[in-house]
């Protein structure tokens, strides 16, 4: 037997039991043990001090220097900014829609595409379905919306025509396509408000792209602090919106502005920055002066005819200069002492400026149609016989004398040929 139970551990290697003394030392064991061990024994190197606080906080600003700064890299202070040239950068439409549908936060990339946003994208797609039988080239856009405000969700904004449909649903998608935009007729479940302010629309789809992300929060804040400063609340609305193209140029901003006339032009900006947002404000919505600068083109304007346009303000511009230069602008004027003399302009334009063309004053239309206001203008300037008091006469004038003595000359031939007639007949 004994043999037996010897040769058992070659064939079952069972560990043999330990001992009390032998077992391994429990928590409370060892906690004396780390305690001995922490003190330092005489003739031992003492233990390292805890590093300091202000390691702790030199880590800190590191590791936040580190990361990059999104307004450097993405905001007004990244080094594309202003780069290129905007004039032309923006396709030819004549009509702009706007579908006002939840925010930016929430915009997918491709917000018109995306299957469970499905009113833009069955908007889109309808659009895009009916665009050989548009009479307009149509641009549609979205911008943000929320129930219960004055943009709810639903609801469709339309430039140039300058009104708003409440409350569209993706059941109603194709009947409206098809009488607003096809028939250019009302929707009848639906009637349409004019609207009369002047709308900003600035690019924050950030899920699209991080500039616009970055640039369009930032505008959007500084332009309702002014308008709210200057008491522009309910006379100039602003609005974030989707991608417009070109987010290169951000912060991208598109104003629609109705003239004296009536008339109502969608401009488009770029390299926008939130001190450009004053001078926004005051030349181009309060003025309907373009700043040219920023200025990337034209609702109804060809590409092509975008860049002849800002040439033709910068040859206008580069002549008044000369004209300035020269002393004969406006000031060398002599207007009347009393108001309404010719030289009590609006705005800092008075009649007295020379040879200037219209296109200073009308900023807004094509070379083309501004030729035809000239000379319609010019036309009734002759027939109301304007007396003016400047020192050197404009062209018109020149040609008004011109004409006169061309009248007069007719008149004396014709008098001529009928006296030489009457005596001839006398004679015989």
């Amino acid at each position: 037997m004994l043999a037996i139970f010897r040769k058992l551990p070659k064939q079952f290697p069972f560990p043999p039991p330990l001992l009390c003394s032998q077992r391994a030392p429990t928590r409370r064991r060892l906690l004396p043990l780390r305690l001995l061990m922490a003190s330092p024994t005489a003739g031992d190197a003492p233990l390292a001090a805890p590093a300091p606080a202000a390691d702790a906080t030199d880590a800190a600003l590191a590791a936040a220097a580190a990361v990059p700064d999104p307004d450097a890299e993405f905001g007004f202070q990244r080094p594309e900014l202003g780069k290129e040239k905007l004039a032309g950068t923006v396709g030819f439409h004549e009509r702009h829609v706007f579908l006002c549908y939840k925010g930016p936060e929430v915009w997918p990339s491709h917000v018109e595409a995306a299957e469970s946003d499905r009113l833009p994208r069955l908007l889109a797609a309808a659009i895009k379905a009916r665009k050989p039988n548009l009479k307009k080239t149509t641009k549609l856009t979205i911008c943000e919306g929320e129930d219960g405000t004055e943009s709810s969700n639903g609801d469709v904004l339309i430039f140039p025509d300058m009104i708003r449909y409440k409350g569209l649903t993706h059941f109603d998608v194709d009947n409206f396509v098809e009488e607003v935009l096809v028939k250019d007729t009302e929707w009848l479940p639906g009637s349409p408000e004019a609207i009369s302010s002047s709308y900003v629309f600035v690019c924050s789809h950030g899920s699209r792209d991080k500039r616009c992300g970055v640039c369009g929060p930032a505008l959007i804040k500084r332009f309702k602090e002014d308008i709210n400063g200057l008491g522009l609340d309910g006379q100039v609305a602003v609005s974030a919106c989707s991608h417009v193209g070109g987010h290169k140029y951000a912060g991208n901003v598109i104003i629609f502005r109705s003239d004296d006339k009536g008339d109502v032009t969608g401009h488009w900006y770029g390299y926008v920055v939130p001190d450009d947002v004053p001078v926004l404000l005051h030349k181009h919505i309060g003025q309907g002066e373009i700043v040219d600068h920023l200025w990337r083109g034209q609702m109804g304007l060809s590409e092509e005819q975008q860049k002849q346009a800002l040439e033709l303000r910068n040859m206008t511009n580069g002549a008044k200069e000369s004209l300035e230069e020269n002393g004969t602008d406006g000031a060398s004027c002599n207007p009347p002492a009393t108001g309404g003399g010719c030289c009590q302009g609006n705005g800092g334009f008075t009649c007295c400026q020379t040879d200037l063309p219209k296109e200073k004053q009308d900023k807004s239309v094509a070379a083309e149609q501004n030729q035809k206001e000239n000379d319609k203008e010019s036309g009734a300037s002759g027939k109301k016989g304007h007396t003016k008091t400047c020192s050197m006469p404009t062209w018109f004038e020149t040609w008004e004398r011109a004409d006169t003595y061309a009248a007069l000359a007719v008149v004396a031939a014709a008098a001529s040929v009928f006296v030489a007639f009457r005596i001839y007949k006398n004679l015989n």
